[in-house]
């Protein structure tokens, strides 16, 4: 069993702001469903080669992403190495990204949130790049994408997708290994 986990907002306000990718990144993985709400958060269960896995968005606001991923670790018994967060990361170049694992939060909340309630940073994070070069991050990241900037981010959308289908079939190791040396 899986948990991919995205991080954003929840609200209209929300849509398609920076620090939504997570969001942006599970609704195109799924494409048009109808998710439904359990433990503060949106949820989809799939079954993809034989695996179980739920997709989440938090419905917490992205500073409290912890505990609704705390609450679906500990109902279903997912194990640590089988989450998946993807996040936005202001020090990357937009559209760009890293796999990531045993580290820090890099000053990201709702990784902070994530590390706390799971009192571990031994997950594996997909860290996409937004890049800011602005010194009001609140803004920043809660600004919507330009043209130019969604255009970064679709080009990548193939690699993030496989990404997900390789975390699903290999785990989080394998994968790094994949997409970290491209």
């Amino acid at each position: 069993m899986k948990l991919i986990v995205g991080i954003g907002n929840p609200g209209e306000e929300y849509e398609s702001t920076r620090h939504n990718i997570g969001f942006m990144i599970i609704d195109n993985f799924l494409g048009k469903i109808k998710y439904q709400e359990k433990f503060n958060a949106q949820y989809y269960k799939k079954e993809i080669d034989g695996e179980i896995v739920y997709f989440i968005k938090p419905l917490t606001y992205v500073n409290n992403s912890g505990m609704a991923v705390r609450k679906y670790m500990d109902y279903f018994g997912i194990n640590i190495k089988d989450i998946l967060v993807i996040q936005d990361d202001l020090d990357e170049d937009i559209g760009k990204f890293k796999l990531k694992k045993h580290s820090s939060s890099g000053g990201h909340n709702g990784i902070k949130s994530i590390i706390k309630y799971l009192n571990s940073e031994d997950f594996l994070r997909l860290k996409i790049g937004i890049n800011n070069k602005h010194n009001d991050v609140i803004d920043f990241v809660l600004g919507k994408f330009s043209k130019k900037e969604k255009k970064l981010i679709e080009e990548n959308m193939d690699v993030f997708i496989e990404i997900i289908n390789s975390f699903i079939k290999n785990g989080s190791d394998k994968t790094m290994n994949i997409f970290n040396s491209r």
